[in-house]
């Protein structure tokens, strides 16, 4: 019963599309196109994927200690958006180049967050860091 284009564009396909899949399918599907990535702090975080957009992963910067690399989808020729988020989970930057971030553009946000987020653990060297989910100890 549907009555306008609005109600069409909620209807979730994902699903019924997915049960046409053979089960090697969809595990091909899985592993070029996951639906979550694991992150060093072992946390399972959603990648949103857009029609005709980049997938972007939304973590809090503090779970990336450690990475020195962008994740990539599709045997690795897709990299990833990343939102880092504070603490609060707000958007503090993003990019599609990690290494860079880490090397160029993680000492000032660094210094924003750390008078913001003063409980929290924030390394001078990040890619030698322990990743973190929660505040220092």
């Amino acid at each position: 019963n549907l009555s306008s284009l609005n109600q069409l564009k909620r209807i979730d396909l994902a699903w019924p599309l997915q049960a046409l899949l053979t089960p090697e399918q969809r595990r091909t599907l899985d592993t070029l196109a996951p639906t979550h990535l694991t992150v060093p702090t072992g946390s399972h975080i959603p990648v949103d994927y857009q029609s005709g957009e980049i997938p972007v992963l939304a973590v809090r910067l503090q779970e990336l200690f450690g990475q020195c690399d962008t994740p990539r989808l599709v045997n690795g020729r897709v990299p990833v958006l990343i939102h880092l988020l504070s603490p609060a989970r707000r958007p503090v930057q993003v990019t599609q180049d990690l290494t860079s971030f880490w090397a160029t553009g993680y000492q000032a946000v660094k210094k924003d967050l750390k008078g913001r987020y003063p409980k929290h653990f924030w390394p001078d060297d990040p890619l030698q860091a322990p990743p973190t989910r929660g505040i220092k100890k």
